[in-house]
């Protein structure tokens, strides 16, 4: 897992640093590698594109643009040379990233396989607070939670993770490996990745940006990375002020044997009185509708 910081609006230096991790990952024997929340291409923390409420301003608007053309299409030039630097290393690779459709951005968590395939995406459903001014809302079509061979893998970005009826979802997909890209880094968060690997009994990875920003860079983003496993006790982690990668064993029978007390969606769940309902059908805003001239 890596804690490192994005390159803001530039896409070709944020892959050689991608590429440069991976790397790394790979010299350490990794199977799968998890980067944090906008990896590519940044995530603006203490920007507010010239938004006050009833007023925007031009440099904001400019601001947007500029953010806007840094971020990547899916697929696109940027996913093939992610998708080349997954099979290159022959790893699973899980990596945040700013994605661009049309003119909307969306925060979004890419899954690539070893063999170099673009195999899921997961877009953020709920961005928090002023990121709803420049990001999209996801919808329950890009909930996906897919089989590594090792573990069953999906992602919840950052604050996502407080909304339980998501967390339900995923547990009863099976997820053992979840994976949660964040730029929170505050001393709570650690608990909150705690809870959810007992919550889930799964094994929580944590990876969440090191970042300085500015012409004499200061610390924006400080970390607080960590690997969780099914019982709750941390394997790795936290650490703080500096980039760096985390690395855990993880063994599926410990998952197994977490669950002997405790099935969130299986023994411990009562669908006599409780039960989600997850509408996972895309939610297009223009549905062109065909009928037959009789």
């Amino acid at each position: 897992m890596i804690q490192a910081g994005a390159v803001p609006y530039d896409i070709d230096a944020g892959l050689v640093k991608v590429e440069h991790w991976l790397e790394k990952a790979a010299s350490a024997g990794a199977k799968l590698v998890v980067f944090p929340e906008a990896f590519l291409t940044g995530y603006p923390k203490g920007a507010s594109f010239g938004t006050l409420l009833g007023s925007r301003s031009e440099q904001g608007r400019a601001q947007f643009r500029r953010y806007l053309e840094s971020a990547i299409d899916v697929p696109g030039d940027a996913t093939r040379r992610l998708a080349v630097a997954a099979q290159a290393h022959s790893m699973w690779v899980v990596i945040g990233v700013i994605e661009r459709d049309g003119a909307t951005l969306y925060c979004t968590a890419l899954f690539f396989s070893p063999d170099g395939a673009l195999v899921a995406k997961h877009r953020k459903l709920m961005p928090t607070a002023l990121e709803r001014i420049i990001w999209g809302f996801g919808d329950g079509s890009t909930l996906p939670v897919v089989d590594t061979g090792f573990g069953r893998a999906g992602a919840v970005i950052c604050w996502e993770n407080y909304m339980p009826l998501l967390r339900t979802a995923m547990y009863a997909k099976g997820i053992q490996l979840y994976c949660a890209p964040t730029v929170d880094d505050r001393e709570v968060w650690p608990s909150t990745m705690r809870h959810i690997a007992l919550e889930g009994r799964c094994y929580v990875l944590s990876a969440c940006q090191y970042a300085r920003f500015g012409e004499s860079p200061r610390e924006v983003i400080r970390g607080g990375s960590l690997i969780v496993g099914p019982l709750g006790v941390i394997l790795a982690g936290p650490v703080y002020d500096a980039e760096t990668m985390l690395t855990a064993d993880v063994t599926l029978e410990r998952i197994a044997e977490a669950k002997f007390d405790f099935d969130v969606t299986g023994h411990y769940a009562r669908p006599d009185i409780f039960q989600l309902r997850v509408n996972e059908a895309p939610q297009a805003a223009v549905v062109a509708e065909h009928t037959e001239d009789a």
